[in-house]
């Protein structure tokens, strides 16, 4: 039974009673003859008494050696031994969530992953600012529960999806280490997340077009014109999402009109070189303008680790027309009328359909958004269709120009 209250342990703090007095479960409050009162605690592991020190006072106070106490207990049960458990702390340095993932991103996910940003990202903004200075042993299922539901409110679920994924491989890497016995995201499946995820295959009708980036410009102090350039050349171009934010100057080549994204940059490793059409240049050069000399052509606008947005930008600046906000933030309107809700995603796949209805194959189409041909046409089809993508490129700015441009121009 405890005997210390937190007057009694100050009482004698203050009047430097050397000794040792018990609280029971085997913690002490040691009073030294000299230097800081501190914490002991001692146990039997294999028959032989050892005692550990769990912190200085009043650094630590009654309730936090208390919890201590029990976390050392905990692991005693486990069959481990608290000295031994602090020494591997100390080989390792791995004691929060922050140093477990450096751990996990250095020594697992960079030499494993060709694209090792995406589960950086998803820790660094899902995770880390609920679990992220906790101590590993210190978090429990509701921490991880906390973690998902903040990404589900905001409306997320594949990005949900995605934090329960790489959250499960973190801890089973702390699992792997000796860091924790357990791991607290084990129980949650894919309905505590995002849900099972439907195949999407929207694309924007022309008529949906136009109304939708009419509203954008009717709001354009609420939606930037940043974003809205980017929305437009995501239409004409089909890039991927961050192959557009997160794109420097130098792949650009404005006087020929090329834009060469290289192999590290693209999803399944190939790269492309796109002709750009005579619309996309010019809005390439209004971006090139707006960017003040950064070296990208969509740099960070507010204090960021990062020197361009953010990989979701243009979908919640999107999302913010819909009435749709990230996090426990308080949505505004819904300006977009009936409009289907719709992604960046979408505005790649709106161009890929815009490809075949102006007549185009499958594969200059294919090609056009950067997908390797399927089956026996891919194996012996090398051809890149230059030209043809840069004819199909050109038709649909012309097609999308008249639909987003026309009272701008």
């Amino acid at each position: 039974m405890a005997t210390l209250t937190a007057t009694k342990i100050a009482s004698l703090d203050r009047n430097k009673q050397h000794g040792k007095y018990a609280d029971g479960l085997g913690l002490y409050f040691v009073v030294p003859k000299k230097g800081h009162s501190y914490w002991s605690y001692r146990y039997i592991v294999h028959g032989k008494r050892r005692e550990m020190t769990l912190g200085k006072y009043p650094f630590m106070g009654l309730a936090d050696a208390r919890g201590e106490l029990l976390l050392k207990k905990r692991e005693l049960l486990n069959g481990l031994d608290p000295l031994v458990a602090r020494k591997r702390e100390a080989w390792s340095g791995i004691e929060t969530m922050d140093h477990l993932f450096e751990d996990w991103f250095t020594n697992d996910i960079q030499p494993r992953l060709k694209h090792p940003n995406i589960p950086a990202r998803l820790y660094r903004k899902e995770m880390k600012p609920v679990i992220g200075d906790m101590r590993i042993e210190q978090v429990t299922a509701r921490d991880a529960r906390e973690v998902l539901q903040r990404v589900k409110l905001s409306g997320r679920p594949s990005i949900a999806n995605d934090v329960l994924m790489y959250m499960k491989q973190l801890f089973r890497h702390a699992v792997k280490l000796d860091l924790t016995l357990n791991n607290p995201a084990a129980a949650f499946g894919t309905n505590d997340a995002g849900g099972i995820e439907k195949s999407r295959d929207r694309a924007l009708s022309l008529a949906e077009i136009k109304e939708a980036t009419k509203i954008f410009r009717k709001h354009m102090d609420r939606f930037g014109m940043d974003n809205y350039i980017a929305v437009c050349l995501y239409l004409v171009l089909g890039v991927r999402k961050t192959e557009l934010t997160e794109a420097p100057w130098s792949e650009l080549d404005l006087v020929k009109a090329e834009w060469e994204i290289p192999d590290e940059r693209v999803k399944k490793g190939k790269g492309i070189v796109i002709p750009l059409p005579s619309q996309a240049v010019e809005w390439f050069h209004m971006l090139k303008a707006r960017s003040f000399g950064s070296d990208y052509v969509l740099p960070a606008r507010r204090g960021s680790n990062r020197p361009f947005i953010g990989g979701d930008t243009i979908n919640r600046a999107i999302n913010k027309m819909f009435g749709i906000e990230q996090g426990r933030k308080r949505p505004g309107p819904n300006l977009m009328g009936d409009i289907e809700h719709f992604t960046v995603h979408d505005l790649r796949r709106t161009f890929r359909s815009q490809v075949s209805a102006l007549g185009f194959s499958g594969a200059v189409g294919e090609r056009a958004i950067n997908h390797s041909l399927k089956g026996v046409e891919g194996i012996y089809d090398r051809y890149d269709y230059y030209e043809e993508r840069r004819q199909a490129h050109q038709k649909v700015a012309d097609v999308i120009e008249r639909l987003v441009w026309y009272d701008l121009m």
